[in-house]
């Protein structure tokens, strides 16, 4: 059976889906398409921690599904801008992982990430899959990936 390993990059994901669609982004169903391929061996959530109670339950939410939440605090500078990146973080994890499981599923837009893949997909027999808003995710992150996956319906809630 294949290992799959997931990375969330959730502050990517919520605003992309939120522009796109005005919608948000089931997790749970995700995990359901990702178990018909696989055994999700370690999956992880990254976000930021603003302290509300809707993101704790969103937290706990996320939690319940399997995934494994780390958080960064909110930093909001003087200038009114926020600070609150977990691109580091993300790329050790995924950069673990790699030696261990059969597929990457990262769960962003972001097209940083596309050094990151193009590394993995060099360095180990791994697959590697993105899920991202099709208007709102890079060319490079999409063509850096063995397959990528538009969020649309059903992934919508």
């Amino acid at each position: 059976m294949k290992k799959i390993a997931v990375f969330a990059d959730v502050q990517n994901i919520y605003y992309t889906c939120r522009e796109a669609y005005a919608k948000q982004f089931n997790y749970r169903r995700l995990w359901q398409q990702l178990q018909e391929q696989g055994s999700i061996v370690a999956a992880y959530a990254y976000a930021i921690d603003r302290g509300d109670n809707q993101q704790l339950k969103f937290q706990d939410a996320l939690k319940h599904i399997g995934f494994e939440v780390k958080l960064k605090p909110f930093i909001q500078r003087s200038d009114g801008s926020a600070k609150g990146d977990w691109d580091v973080g993300i790329t050790i994890d995924v950069l673990e992982a790699a030696r261990e499981v059969d597929m990457v599923v990262l769960l962003s837009g972001d097209g940083d990430f596309a050094i990151l893949l193009d590394k993995i997909n060099q360095d180990y027999d791994v697959e590697t899959l993105v899920y991202g808003v099709p208007t709102l995710t890079a060319h490079a992150l999409i063509n850096s990936a063995s397959a990528y996956q538009a969020i649309e319906q059903p992934l919508l809630q």
